[in-house]
């Protein structure tokens, strides 16, 4: 008999959101996608920043990129939001369909990323970062 993992809750579920390096890539995926072509320069400046979150991500300092993921993709979407599609059809084509994708990973990023920021132990991400090996000299 197979033996079945404990499902996750949902607050354990955000929390692992918000602390994925994928997350701010992913959606710094789908910008430039969207606005590479022709090219947007105030959408595209939030793909390096994004970037940039997902890199601190990887270098241990998970809370702080978890605050600079919530900041940006939370403001992306925001101003995503103030656009509208000219015509309703135009809602449903591919680019519609990467921008619908876009502003509801940006929201998502901002969710999760914002209750790490706000609830994450700096102490204990310390000590993670301490005991990697990376980190040995």
């Amino acid at each position: 008999m197979a033996q079945t993992e404990p499902s996750k809750s949902i607050q354990e579920r955000i929390e692992a959101w918000g602390n994925s390096s994928l997350a701010p890539t992913g959606l710094a995926t789908l910008l430039t996608a969207l606005h590479f072509r022709p090219f947007q320069v105030r959408p595209m400046l939030f793909v390096p920043a994004l970037l940039f979150c997902s890199y601190s991500n990887l270098q241990g300092f998970k809370i702080d990129s978890a605050g600079m993921t919530a900041a940006a993709s939370g403001t992306y979407a925001l101003i995503a939001m103030r656009r509208r599609p000219t015509t309703f059809m135009s809602r449903f084509s591919a680019r519609g369909i990467v921008r619908g994708a876009a502003v509801g990973l940006g929201f998502a990023n901002a969710v999760a990323g914002g209750w790490v920021y706000a609830n994450g132990d700096r102490e204990k991400e310390k000590e993670e970062r301490k005991n990697n090996p990376r980190w040995v000299e």
